[in-house]
């Protein structure tokens, strides 16, 4: 599995980033192959930081309805990543 395709996309959500500001945790959204060392060394390598912890969340997918036809999403594994003091990661450059 390459380092690029580990990382799905970054989460940006409320909950994210009042971890960023307060415990230097940046969120992302994995694939579910992918294991905390993989996503240490893939973060490491593409934004150029110092990973100290790595916890990972699988969320179950959830029933949704259309009509009459059920269908499932699919599940979703999150990573919440946390940077050595003093580092950052822009994921929006000059906004």
């Amino acid at each position: 599995m390459h380092l690029e395709d580990i990382l799905i996309k970054p989460m940006i959500t409320e909950k994210v980033s009042f971890a960023t500001d307060k415990s230097n945790r940046y969120g992302f959204h994995v694939t579910l192959k992918a294991n905390k060392n993989q996503i240490k060394q893939a973060v490491e390598q593409l934004y150029d930081v110092k990973v100290l912890n790595v916890k990972t969340n699988i969320t179950p997918g959830k029933p949704k309805r259309a009509g009459r036809v059920t269908r499932k999403t699919p599940k979703v594994k999150k990573a919440l990543v946390q940077l050595k003091e003093g580092q950052k990661i822009e994921f929006f450059k000059g906004v």
